[in-house]
């Protein structure tokens, strides 16, 4: 895919992002309904937190009391502290802390867990979507921007509950608990320090209003860029022979660009949030120091109560500040969370466990009934089509580039539906048939090869299971790749990787092979010897043949000398058929694909 290519689907993938775009509150609402089922983890590590918080808030209680026992008994006739029950609460306070700490552990602990088995639940849904998607899905979509939900907006989803939600939680617990300590307290003091709590939270509630379109462009931009990259990569040598690298560098900078911009513009507001936080804690602080030696000069409060009233307001205060940071995290987790919902929500196959047809003993007749389909509803491309292949023949489709014959082919395997008309298998249309039962009939060859990280053994034997060495090697002898075999040094167990040299000839002969062990009952070859030099292609044509005798076989050719002993030539132009026939009745007749041929020959000669 080209550079140009990608960022078409990119602009058709940021479309549809504003179509499914959610606002703060939808989006931490659907996260939430995702992880209903660790509620009961969740709930125990909020019930954790909250009981730390509580006790780090009885803290000062216990100090003002300290205080107020060892003030006590200091008097100006002489010294007489009450040591058992300063000891007593210096004890409790001990236990208070070590509590808190271990709970907070705890909570810990629990949201670690909690956060890794939500991102791997949610990698592991994304991927069964992507199985569940149809094609239309992908030919709009870029493979960067499914890849960075998978990566990047799972990991953030993730990193925000193990590390924001136990805090937060904390955090508005030591809040509250210190409100109603400092109400029970004096409630004078404790209305000055509401006041401008709630100054504060006004404050962020419009900051988090302007910022979360940037955490949601953020997502969208380190897409395109992911994308933009593993594209680059893949085509490291087409960009340096056309010496390109200048230009796709500055498609780089300008993504790069984009992504550091709304970065930049999502990080300076959201990191408002703390310092806002902060500054209102500071605030609360000094006003209640004010309010207090008022209340205190005036004869209303004694000197203890001041005391406890200074350590709840910095214990007030530091959570305020957490606050801050938490919501910041919390919105990246719910920008990460509306991509991720999206593309879950995102239409699927329809669903096929009603259809109780299936094919058996296949003989393999096939017939086109008045097919019409387009990729895009509105621009056609087979308009038309009507054919009939007998079991047992081998139908050769060829044409001018864009006349139809790999869509044809692909609505035969069902990859697509049909915008109109009808695909039999011997008397079963293809539209009451399992797109598993659909796809077990065939085995395939495509022109652009598919090799995956595994061993020769597994790229042989891909989908298919019980298959001997005997087979696999006769396999590989009949398409000439017993030296290759030879020479890899654990021969069938041999890990194919970015690491081991192979052609694209002998890449494409592997997967012909692989279509050798399926022993499918159809066969569909889409170029399959594109790659490969004439004399390997007479060794595989002779191989194929053998392996088609008795089978229905379509073969996709540019090649015509490959396909002239075909049963039935197919001749495409435009989506319609122009011409059928043998290759010696096509020659006699001296039309399109007579034409076709002989320039060819002509070229060749």
């Amino acid at each position: 895919m080209s550079p140009r290519t990608s960022k078409q689907k990119d602009s058709k993938a940021r479309r549809g992002g504003a179509r499914n775009k959610q606002d703060l509150g939808a989006s931490i609402s659907y996260l939430v309904g995702y992880c209903h089922q660790y509620a009961g983890l969740i709930v125990a590590a909020f019930a954790f937190s909250a009981v730390s918080a509580v006790l780090s808030v009885a803290g000062p209680s216990l100090i003002a009391r300290l205080t107020k026992t060892i003030s006590e008994g200091v008097s100006p006739t002489g010294i007489d502290i009450d040591l058992g029950t300063v000891n007593g609460i210096g004890m409790t306070l001990i236990a208070v802390y070590v509590a808190s700490m271990a709970l907070d552990y705890l909570q810990s602990l629990i949201m670690s867990h909690v956060s890794c088995n939500v991102g791997n639940r949610m990698r592991g849904e994304i991927t069964r979507k992507i199985n569940r998607m149809p094609l239309r899905y992908f030919d709009s979509h870029s493979q960067g921007d499914t890849l960075s939900r998978v990566t990047n907006d799972v990991d953030t989803i993730s990193q925000s509950l193990n590390t924001s939600v136990g805090t937060f939680v904390s955090s508005i617990t030591i809040v509250v608990g210190c409100i109603v300590m400092m109400t029970v307290t004096e409630w004078r003091m404790s209305l000055t320090a509401i006041a401008t709590t709630l100054l504060g939270f006004i404050a962020m509630g419009r900051v988090m209003g302007v910022s979360q379109k940037y955490f949601v462009a953020r997502q969208e931009s380190l897409a395109q860029l992911n994308g933009h990259v593993e594209e680059l990569y893949a085509g490291q040598i087409v960009v340096r022979a056309y010496n390109a690298e200048e230009s796709e560098l500055q498609a780089f900078r300008d993504a790069n660009e984009r992504l550091r911009e709304h970065t930049f513009r999502a990080e300076f507001l959201s990191r408002l949030l703390m310092p806002i936080m902060t500054f209102v804690g500071n605030l609360g602080y000094v006003a209640v120091c004010i309010v207090g030696a008022a209340l205190a000069f005036g004869g209303s409060i004694d000197f203890a109560i001041v005391i406890a009233f200074i350590i709840y307001v910095r214990l007030f205060s530091t959570p305020l500040s957490s606050i801050g940071q938490g919501f910041a995290s919390i919105q990246a987790a719910a920008a990460a969370s509306a991509r991720v919902e999206s593309f879950l929500a995102e239409e699927e196959l329809a669903d096929e466990s009603d259809k109780t047809e299936r094919l058996s003993d296949v003989c393999g007749a096939v017939s086109f009934d008045h097919v019409r389909f387009g990729y895009v509803p509105e621009k056609t491309i087979i308009h038309d089509f009507s054919a009939r292949v007998e079991a047992g023949q081998k139908v050769a489709i060829v044409g001018p580039t864009g006349a139809g014959k790999t869509t044809l082919v692909n609505l035969l395997m069902r990859f697509y539906e049909l915008d109109g008309g009808a695909i039999a298998i011997d008397g079963a249309e293809l539209a009451d048939l399992t797109r598993k039962d659909v796809h077990d009939a065939f085995g395939m060859v495509l022109q652009d090869t598919w090799l995956f990280e595994g061993t020769v053994r597994e790229n042989l034997t891909y989908g298919k299971e019980g298959i001997s060495d005997d087979d696999l090697l006769d396999a590989c002898a009949r398409c000439g790749l017993t030296h290759f075999i030879d020479t890899l040094p654990q021969g069938l167990d041999t890990q194919l990787n970015d690491t081991v040299s192979i052609s694209a000839g002998q890449k494409q002969l592997l997967t012909i092979a692989r279509a050798m062990v399926a022993d499918s009952p159809m066969l569909i070859l889409d170029e399959a010897t594109s790659s490969v030099d004439t004399r390997t292609e007479e060794q595989i044509q002779r191989a194929m043949d053998e392996v088609a005798r008795g089978r229905t076989s379509f073969v996709i050719a540019h090649r015509l000398s490959t396909i002239k002993n075909a049963d039935l030539i197919i001749y495409m132009q435009d989506g319609d058929i122009r011409e059928t026939g043998t290759h010696d009745e096509l020659m006699e007749r001296g039309g399109l694909y007579a034409e076709l041929y002989n320039s060819q020959f002509s070229m060749s000669a």
